[in-house]
């Protein structure tokens, strides 16, 4: 049998595809962390093209989705999806969003992120982090049974048959259920969390009823009355989503970037995916063609039939993004250069399976890693093993288990931090969710956890759009760049959050932010090394002397030391200004990227920043000017943490006072290395500035200054760009409140937002693509600005 290729791929969502469905050849459907489900019509077969209709818009993430089959009432079925609102909408898929749901089902009291229906049509069954599954009558639309004997979340669930309910589950058992709500049977089913459950067709050699898939990355076949008769492994990190197929084979996808096909117990096929984490699979019953959903916001389709397959070059260009991809050290393991084989392995050796991964050294120094193909009995290249910023790269022990990090967490004051262990090759949501569950916490912190997770370690960005904590302290970054999370500053056990009508107006911004999360020890680690490099290079004329070593060493120690010790203008402050300078200015540009990064931290913890001349005479954003870190566009994190620089300033008045006197310069600089840029980070570095300027401009002190309107008409234009270009929630977030911010200096700026820069038109536009609903309430607030 042929091997699966790519049929199409289906972009138009703005977030993590969660979910999807395989219906019928004609209709997929999906579901994403940008609160939407999508339905996806076939509109020509050879080669597939598919186009998209938005089925429903909802306020918050969307986890799941299900298809219900035709019935006598509703001849096109139903979609139902459902996610962090708790709330289950009813749909009929020919509808526009616009139209009212045939049914909202309420009843969970915590995220869904399982659905689905019986053969027939009749009833639905959900799972909830609430650790219960419902049955829900598709006749009626009540609740008929709660499943209530389970001491987790319950993240699968499967309608088996007309008389059988299987669920999955956090507390590691599988339970049957009727769809009355008796319990059945209970089945220890895994050493970890059970994320995903199918049924297992007639005939497979093993005689299994049906398969459950865990966090230990093992798919496991039981029959009904509780015997495991056989297991399937290859996945090298969790499974997230099982399916299968009329012909007896099984579908897994997860977070090893992977979809397998496997026939009887063996892998026959790897498809590897350029994303981080393949979150859903689903089959056409019909044709066997394959459906799946991933973080990088894509549907993609596959299919063993030529006549269904993508057009050759459109293959290629997915082949060729998988191969350009980047996997962190830390998912491979150790990896020793000197001893990987260099490429003529792959001519060499074949694989010993289907699945099976290499790494080679290419004669350019990086590592490859390569994955055996046994269709085409050939290594396919699946990606460059990068170092993951952030990662010592060393292993930290806790409990028996080796982590790359473990963080304190604040839950309650006067008492010690809960420990959070995370590993790179761990989605952060899943670590979030399990140290929620461990030390049982209440879900609502869950992305705030899986934020602070994401942006302490530099990691890939997962759904960065948690709302910020409700009892902030004052003078804290509402948006989480904290050093250590603390879930709202709670002086006792913390609650649920309130809810969101409780919540204040976000605009006017009125307090500065900065971005000042680090690893300090490997920024001296890394600076320590680098100098060795020079000076083994013959570069000891700029490298730093034992003495220079000392005072990075002392620099490093205050900086660590509390917030208002490092605020103090201390010898080893103001010794370490003139060493990172030196670093900034003098070492090559290859070098540089992490005395950059301490100055961006010392802009933030120290008026002697601003203070700081150097012997030519010029303050830190001449030096910056004249290192160039700002004009090498291939060197987009020196971009980046230079802006971060010029944001960080606004901590200290000094500094506040430096960034005023020297806006022109730095607006120019920033504006020039950085609004088109497709980085990230960068974009979140220059909304954070942006958003700096904007409170200083309507301070009580600048306000009524001419300078702070044509300061803001600047802002605002670029400000307007990134807001109607932006993918990225948390930057388009930040924008948006740098505009609103912008828009209460009063009657001309609300004229050039409405009649020059289009800001209406704009607001629309993010309305229509993004649900999160904070992004919803500041537009909202800014509409009320402008009426």
């Amino acid at each position: 049998m042929s091997e699966y290729k790519l049929a199409a791929s289906l972009e138009g969502h703005a977030d993590d595809v969660r979910a999807v469905a395989f219906p019928n050849p004609d209709l997929i459907l999906s579901a994403s962390r940008d609160a939407t489900v999508r339905i996806w019509k076939l509109l020509s077969p050879s080669p597939p093209h598919f186009d998209y209709s938005i089925s429903s818009h909802g306020t918050a993430f969307i986890n799941a989705v299900a298809y219900v089959p035709p019935t006598a009432d509703y001849p096109e079925g139903l979609v139902l999806s459902g996610g962090k609102d708790t709330i289950i909408e009813v749909r009929q898929p020919g509808k526009p969003p616009e139209d009212n749901a045939e049914r909202l089902l309420m009843g969970h009291a915590h995220n869904i992120c399982a659905l689905d229906a019986s053969s027939d049509g009749s009833w639905a069954v959900s799972g909830s982090w609430d650790a219960s599954a419902r049955v829900w009558n598709m006749k009626n639309w009540e609740c008929e049974a709660v499943l209530e004997e389970h001491e987790g979340s319950v993240w699968a669930v499967l309608a088996y048959d007309k008389e059988t309910i299987i669920t999955g589950c956090a507390d590691k058992f599988i339970r049957i259920f009727s769809p009355t709500g008796k319990l059945l049977r209970t089945i220890k089913g895994s050493p970890d969390v059970i994320r995903a459950l199918c049924i297992v067709p007639k005939g497979h050699e093993s005689r299994a009823d049906f398969a459950s898939a865990s966090n230990d990355g093992v798919v496991r076949l039981w029959q009904l009355n509780g015997r495991q008769v056989g297991e399937l492994r290859g996945h090298e990190s969790f499974i997230y989503s099982l399916a299968s197929l009329p012909s007896g084979e099984i579908i897994s996808s997860g977070e090893d970037r992977t979809v397998r096909v496997w026939r009887s117990s063996e892998c026959i096929q790897t498809i590897t995916h350029p994303a981080i984490s393949v979150w859903g699979v689903a089959v056409c019953s019909e044709t066997g063609d394959i459906v799946s959903g991933a973080s990088d916001r894509i549907v993609r389709v596959f299919s063993r039939s030529p006549d269904r397959q993508a057009e050759p070059q459109v293959i290629q260009a997915f082949e060729e993004s998988v191969k350009s991809s980047s996997i962190p050290q830390q998912q491979v393991g150790e990896v020793n250069k000197e001893q990987l084989p260099g490429p003529e392995f792959l001519t060499q050796k074949s694989g010993t399976k289907e699945g099976q991964v290499v790494m080679i050294r290419e004669p350019n120094g990086s590592v490859t890693a390569h994955q055996w193909s046994g269709g085409a009995q050939q290594w396919v290249n699946v990606g460059t093993v990068v170092d993951a910023v952030g990662s010592s790269g060393k292993k930290i022990d806790y409990l028996g288990a080796e982590y790359d990090y473990v963080f304190d967490v604040d839950i309650e004051d006067g008492k010690p931090p809960l420990k959070l262990p995370y590993n790179l090759s761990q989605n952060p949501y899943e670590a979030a969710t399990k140290f929620i569950q461990d030390n049982e916490l209440p879900i609502g912190y869950l992305d705030q956890v899986a934020n602070f997770i994401t942006t302490n370690t530099q990691g890939a960005t997962i759904g960065q759009s948690s709302e910020a904590p409700q009892n902030a302290p004052a003078g804290s970054d509402p948006w989480g760049m904290e050093n250590r999370y603390r879930p709202g500053e709670a002086s006792s056990v913390p609650g649920p959050p309130p809810p969101a009508a409780a919540k204040p107006k976000v605009l006017p911004q009125t307090q500065y932010l900065s971005i000042k999360t680090a690893n300090l020890k490997t920024i001296q680690k890394k600076i320590e090394e680098l100098n060795e490099q020079l000076i083994n290079e013959g570069s000891k004329d700029v490298a730093l002397n034992p003495a220079q070593i000392e005072m990075l060493r002392s620099l490093i120690k205050q900086l660590e030391q509390s917030a208002a010790v490092a605020a103090q203008s201390s010898l080893a402050m103001t010794s370490g200004i003139e060493l990172v300078m030196h670093i900034v200015a003098m070492w090559p540009p290859a070098q540089r990227l992490p005395g950059l990064d301490l100055l961006r931290l010392l802009a933030a913890a120290t008026p002697s920043t601003a203070e700081y001349t150097a012997p030519s005479g010029g303050s830190i954003v001449e030096v910056l000017e004249g290192s160039e870190a700002l004009n090498d566009k291939d060197r987009s994190n020196d971009i980046m943490l230079a802006v971060r620089t010029f944001a960080n300033l606004f901590e200290t008045e000094k500094g506040r006072n430096l960034a005023d006197s020297k806006f022109d310069k730095i607006h120019s600089l920033v504006r020039s290395s950085s609004l088109d840029t497709a980085n990230r980070n960068l974009t979140i570095a220059v909304t954070t500035l942006y958003i700096n300027y904007a409170v200083l401009c309507t301070s009580a002190s600048h306000s009524g200054l001419p300078s702070s309107i044509d300061r803001s008409l600047l802002l605002l234009e670029d400000l307007a760009g990134i807001t109607a270009s932006g993918t990225d929630s948390e930057a388009v977030y930040r924008s948006l409140v740098a505009v609103g911010t912008l828009l209460t200096l009063g009657e001309e700026m609300q004229i050039a937002a409405k009649e020059v820069y289009d800001i209406p038109s704009t607001l629309r536009k993010v309305e229509q693509g993004m649900k999160e609903a904070r992004i919803q309430a500041v537009i909202a607030e800014i509409r009320g600005v402008l009426e």
